[in-house]
């Protein structure tokens, strides 16, 4: 230890040493029983040696959670230099110092002025230091330190979690390990029993089991079942003080849960199922579920169900539901009541994950039996073959059966079948069918070359269930006969030169047949006999279904024979042989040295590109139709101009109205002005008729104008007799119908109904005067009046 600016502790065993003690204005009464001072060594450069004393330290010890009302009294510090006169002043500096720890500047008396907690702060540093009251110079170096914090047993054991979660499987062996809990305690583990913890079980005998050291919890009992139960709750105590008597302790809560493990078999709660399939029922269908129970859960209660044996092995299967572990029982093939209506089965249920360990509790499988029974049902007919070919060639007569389709009852009642053509399939009708046996047979004449292929549905219906029907298609094929003629290729339009010489090749034909040939076609050519001798040119068969055309003589003269028609009978080898007449169309051009055509009559020949001889005589057509349109046209409108006959409204001769309504009577002018009936006088006779065009314009006649008063009989009197003796007049009268006359007119009523109604006879002789026109009128007036009279 150094010797020089350090402090020197003393610690005296007995009664305080009265020349380093002053009193102090508080002291503690209990602890420390023996007081601690604190010596510090003078303040000179020479060697410091210690004074004599029982030892030295630089600690002093302090108890937590002190409970007196006193300040507690820590130790004292006592400096070499200190005679007792006061001339030192003592400064207290470091961890609390001034606040949790006060210092008697006079005395060097250390207090605490708190209750101090270990576990928030263990240690204090402190620094110590004497110096001259006068001066304020220290007169002992600045030393350290410590107030250690005694540990009482104020903290009980807590636990690092509130409550533990744990699982262990089912049937576990006894001492199986399941956790470790873990209690921690704040008191100091180096003094005394204060952190010393021992683990208990207060909760969860007899199932589990505790070390009291390590907190490791075990299982305690034998094969604990989950089936059974399978939760625990275990309470766990922590006690320190090493468990004695007076500890503090604490507590936690362990869950436990045993999970799975595949301990259980599945069973089927029935050893027999009934179930009922339609016959009708589609393949892959289900017709029941079946499920074999298991006590365990997830993957431990998979089943796998499987058809070991029975006599519908084949015709039914069985898949697993992986949410509900059923087993779904469904149709492989076709049912047919009529063949078999009651199928056995022997289902099988496993566990697809087997634990070894548990194979001792007997076989993880169990069987049952499954009995379907199938049911009749109204099934529709059903054809012999899925598809119908047939052949029939294109020459048959109409009526000809071409083949039979065949459909039965399945059912056992084995209803009559009627057939019939889907129409849709057939839109022209082309074929039938006999309703009673299936025979399809022509209703029209066929053409191959037309169409190849008729794709026709023929319907199967029982006739006293028809809506039980089934289709079926036909595919009928037209066969081929050798009835078309063999023609040309295309249209053959060519020309000879004028300097041509004989023997010379123009032209090479070849030829084209709508029929079918199965050897291929041979087609041959020769001249038509009235051109066979008297021909300017001949053909020559190539015998490769090709012909030339070659010229007879040397040089053509296109002003003597400008175009020349070659017919050409073309044969084919075909039975019944066929054969036509083509006609070969030859103009004679004029030619260079080399064969090059120059001119010909034909301007298509001579100028490929421009317009033919119909194009030409169809806009000479255009141009005519407009020129006769033009002059058409132009006729009306000077017709149009012409001065018409009559264009005076005010002329008092009848014309022809139509109305299509009743019209405004007097008051409507617009289709007859009768103010020449009001005013006989304003006759405008220089004004010509406009509902007639006279062949001759005869000079109007001036009549005599009536006077205002004049009698509207006498004035139509006037009028007849004109118009009896004027050839211009229309041979036919007009008769207008007015419901109002107007106010003020000078004429009166015509209307003979009217005249019912007055008290007056009228006297209708007057109408036979008027000539043949008016003969029906005066009879039918003339009767009623002698009616009247007799």
């Amino acid at each position: 230890m150094r010797t020089y600016h350090c402090f020197w502790l003393l610690f005296w065993a007995g009664q305080p040493h009265q020349s380093f003690l002053t009193p102090l204005s508080k002291r503690t009464s209990g602890f420390p029983e023996k007081e601690k001072i604190l010596v510090l060594s003078g303040n000179s450069r020479r060697d410091l040696h210690r004074s004599k004393r029982s030892w030295m330290w630089n600690q002093f010890f302090l108890l937590e959670e002190y409970t007196g009302t006193d300040y507690q009294y820590v130790g004292k510090l006592h400096s070499d230099q200190d005679k007792g006169d006061g001339s030192l002043k003592y400064i207290l500096s470091g961890d609390g110092a001034g606040d949790l720890f006060i210092i008697n500047e006079n005395t060097g008396d250390i207090q605490a002025t708190k209750r101090l907690d270990r576990e928030e702060k263990p240690v204090y540093i402190l620094r110590a230091q004497a110096i001259n009251r006068r001066t304020g110079r220290p007169v002992e170096p600045e030393s350290e330190f410590i107030i250690k914090i005694h540990d009482i047993n104020d903290n009980e054991p807590m636990f690092t979690k509130d409550v533990y979660n744990a699982s262990i499987p089912e049937m576990s062996d006894v001492g199986t390990f399941v956790v470790q809990v873990t209690a921690t305690d704040a008191d100091d583990p180096t003094y005394g029993n204060s952190a010393k913890v021992v683990y208990s079980i207060l909760q969860g005998q007899p199932y589990f089991s505790v070390e009291s050291e390590t907190g490791i919890i075990k299982t305690a009992l034998l094969n604990m079942d989950r089936e059974n139960r399978e939760q625990y709750q275990v309470v766990i105590q922590a006690k320190d003080m090493g468990g004695q008597m007076g500890g503090l302790s604490g507590t936690t809560t362990v869950n436990i849960t045993l999970t799975d493990v595949n301990d259980n078999p599945p069973r089927f709660p029935q050893s027999t199922y009934q179930f009922r399939a339609p016959e009708s029922t589609p393949p892959d269908s289900p017709v029941g579920r079946i499920k074999a129970n298991d006590a365990d859960m997830d993957e431990n209660a998979e089943i796998e169900y499987s058809i070991t044996e029975g006599d519908g092995y084949d015709m039914f299967g069985i898949t697993t539901d992986k949410d509900t572990q059923e087993g779904i029982i469904t149709v492989k093939k076709a049912l047919d009541f009529e063949n078999k209506s009651l199928y056995i089965l022997k289902v099988e249920a496993t566990n697809t994950h087997v634990d070894p360990r548990f194979l001792y509790l007997g076989p993880f499988k169990d069987s049952a039996t499954v009995r379907i029974q199938v049911e009749d049902v109204d099934e529709p007919p059903v054809f012999s073959r899925p598809a119908y070919i047939m052949e029939v060639k294109e020459d048959v007569p109409i009526n000809s059966v071409i083949g039979t389709v065949t459909a039965q009852d399945p059912d056992a009642a084995k209803n009559p079948v009627k057939y019939s053509v889907d129409r849709h399939t057939d839109m022209d009708r082309v074929f039938n069918i006999n309703s009673g046996n299936g025979s399809i047979f022509t209703s029209k004449p066929l053409d191959r070359e037309t169409l190849l292929w008729h794709n026709i549905t023929v319907i199967a219906a029982e006739i006293n269930n028809p809506k039980q029907s089934s289709r079926v298609p036909v595919f009928i094929k037209v066969l081929d006969v050798n009835d078309n003629a063999p023609e040309f290729a295309m249209f053959y339009e060519t020309f000879v030169c004028e300097n041509a010489k004989a023997e010379q090749l123009i032209q090479t034909l070849s030829a084209v047949d709508k029929d079918d040939s199965y050897s291929g076609h041979q087609f041959s050519f020769s001249l038509a006999p009235e051109a066979a001798s008297s021909s300017n040119f001949t053909l020559q068969d190539n015998r490769d279904n090709t012909a030339g055309i070659f010229t007879r003589k040397t040089r053509y003269n296109r002003h003597e024979t400008s175009t020349y028609f070659l017919p050409v009978v073309i044969s084919d080898n075909d039975y019944p042989i066929q054969s036509s007449t083509e006609t070969v169309t030859i103009r004679v051009c004029a030619c260079d040295h080399r064969g090059k055509m120059l001119s010909c009559n034909a301007e298509a020949l001579i100028h490929p590109t421009g317009l033919s001889t119909g194009a030409l005589i169809a806009i000479l057509l255009c141009i005519i139709i407009l020129l006769v349109t033009v002059v058409l046209f132009a006729a009306l409108r000077r017709q149009r101009k012409k001065e018409p006959l009559i264009i005076s409204k005010e002329d008092i001769r009848d014309n022809i109205v139509s109305y299509n309504d009743e019209g405004g009577g007097e008051e409507d002018t617009q289709a007859f002005d009768i103010g020449t009936l009001r005013n006989p006088e304003a006759i405008d006779d220089n004004k010509l008729r406009r509902d007639i065009v006279p062949e001759t314009l005869f000079m109007p006649r001036r009549t005599a104008a009536a006077r205002d008063n004049t009698d509207v009989r006498d004035f139509i009197n006037q009028r007849l007799k004109e118009n009896d003796t004027d050839p211009t007049a229309p041979p036919y009268d007009s008769l207008a119908t007015y419901a109002y006359e107007g106010n003020g007119s000078v004429a009166e009523s015509l209307s003979s109904l009217e005249s019912v109604t007055t008290d007056g006879d009228q006297d209708y002789d007057y109408l036979s005067d008027w000539g043949p026109r008016f003969k029906k009128l005066a009879d039918m007036y003339g009767t009623m009046d002698s009616d009247k009279d007799s």
